[in-house]
C-alpha cells in the first residue's frame, strides 16, 4: 500500500477546509472585525453582549451562514445575519462582506447616533476637578 507523503496528506486536509461551513463565534467576531483580539470577543460573549438566536451562547459556539446574531458594544447594537465564514481576519472592506446588518438594526442605530449627537450633555455640579472656589472652600473647612 503507498504512502502519501506529507505534502499530499497537506494539501488533502487543507483542501476538505477551504470553504467551512461553521466556525467559532468568537473567532467570526473576530474575523468580521467587531473585536480587536478574539479574548475581547470572548469576554463579550460571556459577558451576556452577544446572542445568537436571541439565547445567550458561549465562545466555542460553531456558527453557521445564515445565522441572526445581536452584537451590542456600549450603545450600539447590531443585529446582523451571518452571511460568510473566513479563516482569517481580512481587510475591513472584505469583513462587511461576511455579515449583512438587518434594515431595523441600521435605522435603529442610525436615530441612536442621532440623538446622542443632539442631546445636550451638561457637566453636571460637583463632577470632575474641583473648582478653584471649590478648593478655597475645602481648604477652610480643613483649616489648612
Amino acid at each position: 500500500m503507498p504512502r502519501k507523503s506529507n505534502a499530499s496528506a497537506l494539501d488533502d486536509h487543507s483542501s476538505n477546509n477551504s470553504a467551512p461551513d461553521s466556525q467559532r463565534l468568537d473567532k467570526w467576531l473576530w474575523a468580521a472585525r467587531f473585536f480587536k483580539t478574539r479574548s475581547l470577543a470572548a469576554q463579550a460573549i460571556s459577558g451576556g453582549k452577544i446572542q445568537v438566536g436571541d439565547q445567550r451562547v458561549k465562545p466555542a459556539k460553531l456558527v453557521r451562514r445564515g445565522a441572526r446574531i445581536r452584537i451590542r458594544r456600549g450603545p450600539m447594537e447590531w443585529e446582523i445575519i451571518l452571511q460568510d465564514i473566513s479563516k482569517q481576519r481580512r481587510p475591513a472592506p472584505e469583513a462587511v462582506l461576511l455579515y449583512q446588518e438587518t434594515p431595523e438594526s441600521q435605522a435603529n442605530r442610525e436615530s441612536e447616533a442621532e440623538r446622542r449627537r443632539t442631546e445636550k450633555t451638561e457637566r453636571a455640579r460637583g463632577m470632575g476637578r474641583p473648582t478653584k472656589r471649590d478648593r478655597r472652600r475645602l481648604s477652610e473647612l480643613t483649616g489648612r
